[in-house]
């Protein structure tokens, strides 16, 4: 590999030889692939949600609905900044030879993106089982949902650390 053969490269914990500018290189290109997913997703989330107030029974919500629906918009489109805040973050500094720190800060962006990405799920499910099998049914689904993301985000990644 070409990285592997890197001209001043040297040998990081993980076995590759590349200077660390290349390392920053590389991880912002894996951290662009991380957002672009998340950010298909909480789009597509965010305009279900923006399309709501315009449904016909919309108008039937109690006042518990509204105000999880409302806290959901917020929650959603706190998501889609801080997805497109590294991005941002880039431009500002681009060509000013931070990429490490830019890496950094896109990074810690990025896990409370995650975070907010994980309530913004779990309070719309809360929200759809509320609307059309009942209260109990949407805190119980939501508990659930957030017990699998917390599990798939935060707990098996851990662990794999942890094993590595």
């Amino acid at each position: 590999m070409a990285e592997e053969n890197a001209p001043g490269g040297h040998l990081n914990h993980d076995g590759r030889q590349e200077s660390p500018t290349q390392r920053a290189d590389r991880n912002w290109n894996e951290l662009l692939q991380e957002l672009r997913v998340m950010q298909t997703g909480v789009q597509i989330l965010t305009g279900f949600l923006l399309t709501l107030p315009f449904q016909p029974r919309f108008t039937e919500l109690d006042d518990y609905q509204r105000w999880v629906y409302l806290a959901l918009v917020l929650t959603s489109v706190t998501a889609t900044a801080l997805i497109v805040g590294p991005v941002s973050v880039h431009r500002a500094l681009f060509r000013k030879q931070l990429k490490k720190s830019i890496v950094t800060a896109a990074d810690r962006i990025t896990r409370f993106a995650l975070f907010v990405l994980a309530l913004a799920v779990t309070g719309t499910a809360v929200l759809i089982f509320d609307v059309v099998v009942g209260r109990t049914a949407g805190l119980v689904v939501g508990g659930g949902v957030l017990v699998v993301l917390v599990v798939l985000w935060v707990i098996l990644p851990e662990a794999i650390r942890r094993r590595a």
